[in-house]
């Protein structure tokens, strides 16, 4: 699997098991604990993708723009974090106010 598909998976499923295992039963409706649990979700992701890319020298591409494995790796988690994070506050009556 090429690094991009690679870190893209490994986001992917940080992220279902993050929405749809841990989040209903450990952060419910606070939005607190929702900020924690996904921003430790996000350090796994760059740990993860680090211990196989840091050192690489592998250049990432997004419209043209080149990026390192972590600045890919944090921009993608936050590109497909962002559908769910929506889905989930609608979900639980969550609002950011």
């Amino acid at each position: 699997m090429p690094p991009p598909m690679t870190i893209l998976a490994i986001n992917g499923i940080i992220l279902v098991v993050a929405y749809f295992l841990l989040f209903p039963r450990l952060v419910g409706d606070n939005l607190q604990k929702m900020a924690l649990n996904d921003l430790l979700a996000s350090i796994v992701a760059l740990i993860v993708a680090g211990s196989l890319y840091m050192g690489s020298g592998l250049e990432f591409r997004v419209f043209g723009v080149p990026l390192n494995w972590f600045w890919f790796t944090l921009l993608s988690y936050l590109a497909l974090e962002f559908p769910l994070a929506i889905w989930y506050l609608k979900k639980n009556g969550m609002r950011l106010s």
